[in-house]
């Protein structure tokens, strides 16, 4: 685990969402996020459901986003999972940093595919990324994509990052794209 500091906030809220934790209601949205094809094109391609399930059963429900900086972003007015945000560190042993040291805050996130087109994407990325500048020190913060993810690279920039390099992983191109925590600060 890095010592370097992880946002800590255990939920964070906006206008239609909500980041939490995971809890057992949130089983089918998990495992559809993980096997729909559309929703896992450019992550690999959909796993099998039993193969999710079995994971799931194995480390539990609540565990999944057990980590700091791990949430279920869910609808605010129902609580219903629509995808999941991840604001946590990028270890050094994957490709794709801006130093050779490694471990930048790193943001990824999966939206259901029911969601996508609403900007749920943008206001939790928003949400997750506001908290982290008011709680920790300005830093670099990562998304990186694959280059053939169009609308996640424009959602990237919509966010303010800026692509900076291109590096082959997974059989394809992926971009780096950075931006400095404190430019989210409200």
């Amino acid at each position: 685990m890095s010592p370097l500091p992880t946002l800590s906030a255990p939920e964070i809220a906006s206008d239609r969402l909500v980041l939490r934790k995971a809890h057992d209601g949130d089983r089918e949205g998990l495992i559809e996020l993980q096997t729909d094809p559309e929703v896992r094109a450019y992550l690999g391609g959909p796993r099998p459901r039993g193969t999710v399930e079995q994971y799931l059963d194995a480390v539990g429900i609540a565990n999944v986003t057990a980590g700091p900086g791990v949430y279920v972003i869910a609808a605010k007015e129902t609580n219903l999972l629509i995808g999941t945000l991840m604001l946590n560190r990028r270890s050094a042993d994957q490709p794709g940093h801006l130093t050779s040291d490694g471990e930048e805050l790193e943001l990824t996130y999966l939206l259901r595919r029911d969601a996508w087109g609403a900007g749920l994407a943008f206001e939790a990325a928003m949400a997750a990324l506001r908290t982290a500048a008011a709680e920790l020190p300005d830093q670099p913060v990562l998304i990186i994509t694959q280059t053939a993810n169009l609308r996640s690279l424009k959602l990237a920039a919509r966010l303010g990052f800026q692509p900076v390099s291109t590096f082959e992983a997974f059989d394809a191109q992926q971009t780096l794209a950075t931006a400095s925590l404190h430019t989210f600060k409200a």
